[in-house]
């Protein structure tokens, strides 16, 4: 079973570095949460706010040892009227047996309250 797993962090600045940084926390910590293995993983995809341009968000998980060959995109989150800033989401698309109920997405920093029931 393929199953997806979300999450999203925000930035204070649009800064390489910061964003990189960020990127690398959330995949980090969502990996972590949810003892993912890169053999288990078919494709990641991250989305960032049109204020969030100053770096390719997916770089971060070159920083994590064991990701090297993971398919990851980057893309253009859409520009709602209104919606959160500067925020950084991903999906991970893992093959797990974990139920929906078992899996556990990642909401960090003013992200927390996009999915405050989760």
């Amino acid at each position: 079973m393929i199953r997806g797993i979300r999450g999203a962090i925000t930035v204070n600045e649009n800064d390489e570095k910061e964003i990189i940084e960020a990127a690398e926390r959330l995949l980090s910590e969502t990996i972590s949460a949810n003892e993912i293995v890169p053999d288990d993983v078919a494709s990641i995809f991250i989305s960032a706010t049109e204020d969030v341009d100053a770096a390719f968000p997916a770089r971060a998980l070159r920083n994590i040892e064991g990701w090297t060959y993971v398919p990851v995109m980057c893309m253009q989150e859409l520009d709602v009227p209104g919606s959160l800033q500067k925020c950084i989401r991903i999906m991970i698309h893992v093959n797990t047996e974990k139920k929906q109920t078992e899996i556990k997405h990642v909401y960090l920093e003013g992200a927390a309250g996009l999915r405050p029931d989760l």
